[in-house]
């Protein structure tokens, strides 16, 4: 018998695909550039649901992808109902996912300690 600990965790991975076939579907705002959702944590009561996503781009891109989420965030949530078919729809809330530029960072800075040892040698 499965425990009621991984509802949440399946509600969210669903409410993630269903988010991204709504964005590349059906949202038709121009400000929707190249986004991309990574990640949904539902809380445990399901009331509740925080959308990570990135953007390929730079900060004009990223403005203009949460002008249009914010400008979107009824339609995606009503969607949201006619798919999931759950007794309350969680409310969204959309947070940038900055992980990749983190990566990033680290990668550059770690090529620069890199190759500033490699020149001592």
């Amino acid at each position: 018998m499965k425990g009621r600990g991984d509802r949440p965790a399946r509600v969210a991975e669903r409410i993630r695909e269903e988010v991204s076939l709504i964005l590349q579907n059906r949202v038709r705002d121009p400000g929707m550039r190249v986004v991309t959702v990574t990640e949904v944590t539902v809380t445990a009561d399901l009331k509740s649901a925080r959308i990570h996503y990135s953007v390929l781009g730079g900060d004009e891109e990223r403005l203009a992808v949460r002008d249009a989420l914010r400008r979107s965030k009824g339609f995606i949530r009503k969607e949201l109902g006619r798919s999931l078919k759950l007794r309350y729809l969680p409310e969204v809330a959309f947070l940038y996912d900055d992980t990749f530029e983190k990566g990033a960072r680290i990668d550059r800075l770690l090529r620069e300690i890199g190759s500033e040892d490699g020149g001592e040698e």
